[in-house]
């Protein structure tokens, strides 16, 4: 059995106190969240909810289910998530595969076109502009078409796919595969690490969007669960528009827990793929 040196016997110490201080800081909030949520008002207002709930009761969680609002609202993020999500790993790996390739013409430049809505965008008055223009105002589309391509996922996926064996995709050719099949059969099955890195970031970014929503929505049906908890938090009204302010610091945090909550319970089934998919993607090239 080899002996670790002080110096490494130091190291492995101060880095285990400090993953230990790193944990504790990032589970903190959530624990005090969900304790918060379900403890009594006045005591959460006070500042007497530290850690572990006091007085418990479950009424602010009774407010919110019985709130239509909040339901509509819930599957309004869902469904734009769900959508923005899909068509962003559709059309960005569309195009990350030819970009891919040596023998396309004028990649360089459109590498380079793509490259500068890095540095340079559109603004949002012009891009407010070219939406109302194309009649998207008040439509799902509002929220998924202007950011549907992230450019540096773009290229995330590019470098993903220029690290593949070519002699699979040979292969492929030579047994009658198209260009389209070699990337839905060959190409997509083996991204599954960067597709889903890339699926998880677009998720997580739209499930939290409120900006656009604010912008483009004025259809208080069509807004998402994100504008909801934003009225919760920043005007301190409940989602119901009653004067009974009894339960409203519970209820802040028991929205921010019924809005984390879906992403909670899907990161840990991809986890595993998050750290091959971005770093594959990101150090390569």
């Amino acid at each position: 059995m080899k002996i670790k040196s002080a110096s490494s016997l130091l190291f492995d110490i101060i880095n285990t106190l400090v993953m230990i201080l790193v944990i504790i800081v990032m589970v903190y909030p959530i624990i005090f969240v969900f304790s918060a949520s379900i403890s009594d008002n006045a005591m959460v207002a006070s500042g007497q909810v530290l850690l572990w709930p006091k007085g418990i009761h479950f009424a602010a969680y009774e407010k919110i289910i019985v709130d239509q609002n909040m339901w509509i609202s819930y599957w309004n993020t869902i469904r734009y998530t769900v959508v923005q999500t899909v068509l962003t790993l559709i059309f960005t790996s569309a195009m990350a595969y030819p970009l891919a390739k040596r023998w396309l013409a004028g990649r360089k430049w459109i590498l380079l076109m793509a490259a500068f809505t890095l540095v340079f965008s559109g603004g949002l008055i012009p891009t407010f502009l070219l939406v109302k223009q194309l009649n998207m105002l008040n439509t799902i589309w509002a929220i998924v078409l202007p950011s549907m391509i992230n450019t540096w996922y773009l290229f995330i996926m590019r470098t993903f796919f220029e690290g593949l064996p070519e002699e699979i995709e040979d292969a492929a050719i030579i047994d009658g595969c198209g260009s389209m099949q070699v990337l839905l059969r060959i190409v997509i099955p083996l991204s599954l690490p960067v597709m889903l890195t890339i699926g998880l970031f677009t998720a997580v970014n739209q499930w939290n969007a409120f900006f656009e929503a604010l912008i483009y929505l004025n259809d208080g049906k069509m807004h998402p669960l994100q504008i909801m908890l934003r009225t919760i938090l920043i005007a301190g009204s409940n989602p119901q528009g009653e004067g009974d302010l009894s339960y409203i610091e519970s209820l802040k945090y028991a929205m921010i827990v019924i809005a984390t909550l879906p992403i909670l319970c899907v990161y840990p089934f991809i986890q595993k793929y998050f750290v091959q998919g971005s770093m594959i993607g990101g150090v390569k090239g």
